[in-house]
């Protein structure tokens, strides 16, 4: 039985997830869902839609996370997405980030109910049988998530929103910074669980602070519908989704690493001929690595302006090579 990709997905996380990231992933991992970084609906409607938007099939299945807080805007994004080809739009009500805040969007909207309504609504409106989703905080600021999260839940379930993200921490918007809200908030992740048992009809997944398969598979265990990681699976990407596909997928092991190292060199070589600089991609690289003999020279290889802007690609093998001796 194929398993659907919610099960297991890397989140979106601004500065990270962009094309190059989300190709990285896919070597790693067939079956996993990917998300971009937070595209904002205004960014789509002026700007340039090509450069936001494009991705590679090899991507699939991959999620656009859209953020905003105008109806006519998020649905002409909605609609963009779709033309695309992305498999699934996402509203983001969980971004903690002053500017976000402002905006009246990201976690903002979790405390304007009516101004949410409209949005999913204008989105649905024109989804032509792509999922729309939505990703959120348990509560902001003073407001008690055991009062909060389940009346949201309730306006998602009535607008016949199916699956949920729910990030198991507080959105602090007033003293805390976006870096201090992914760590400082207290999780609460029986209050995600108690929520699947009280909407056991919604696909609800859970995200915040999960760092291993372990953890992911307890949770998966325990009747949650999907788990999301984040950071870990960024700055450690080999570590984290190796396993992804055998262990939570109950696929094959996937690529030997030789192969995926191999692919991205191709890719790294196939990107720098189309005029991209190589370091908008090798920052991605910098955690694939981490624990291994070697992975400090590696990192500090591919962080040097000096190092990767001169010896390029053939760095990049060079200094592959030389690592993959300890694998």
């Amino acid at each position: 039985m194929k398993l659907p990709a919610y099960i297991f997905s890397v989140a979106p996380m601004m500065d990270c997830t962009d094309r190059h990231c989300r190709f990285i992933f896919r070597q790693i991992t067939e079956h996993s869902l990917l998300y971009t970084e937070m595209i904002t609906a205004p960014a789509l409607v002026h700007g340039n839609q090509e450069r936001f938007l494009e991705f590679r099939p090899e991507e699939h299945p991959v999620a656009l996370q859209l953020g905003g807080s105008t109806p006519k805007e998020l649905a002409f994004a909605t609609k963009l997405g779709i033309k695309f080809g992305y498999d699934e739009i996402n509203l983001n009500m969980g971004c903690p980030s002053d500017r976000v805040s402002q905006g009246c969007f990201g976690a903002k909207l979790m405390t304007l109910p009516e101004t949410s309504r409209d949005c999913i609504k204008a989105m649905l409106d024109v989804s032509d049988g792509t999922e729309i989703t939505v990703k959120c905080r348990i509560g902001v600021d003073d407001a008690d998530p055991y009062e909060m999260l389940p009346e949201l839940l309730e306006l998602f379930r009535s607008l016949s929103i199916k699956r949920v993200i729910i990030h198991a921490r507080k959105a602090i918007l007033q003293g805390l910074s976006p870096k201090e809200n992914r760590t400082i908030p207290p999780l609460d992740y029986d209050l995600v669980l108690q929520c699947k048992q009280w909407f056991p009809d919604m696909i609800l997944c859970i995200n915040g602070g999960i760092t291993s398969m372990a953890q992911s598979q307890e949770f998966l265990a325990r009747g949650i519908d999907g788990v999301m990681v984040g950071r870990e699976a960024y700055h450690k990407p080999l570590a984290i989704l190796k396993e992804v596909d055998e262990k939570i997928f109950q696929s094959s092991k996937g690529r030997d690493i030789s192969v995926i190292m191999d692919n991205l060199v191709q890719y790294v070589e196939s990107e720098v001929e189309k005029g991209v600089p190589i370091r908008r991609i090798t920052r991605h690289m910098l955690g694939l690595f981490s624990g291994i003999r070697g992975a400090r020279t590696w990192r500090r290889r591919l962080s040097s302006p000096q190092f990767i802007d001169n010896q390029g690609v053939t760095g990049l093998r060079d200094t592959l090579n030389t690592l993959m001796v300890n694998i």
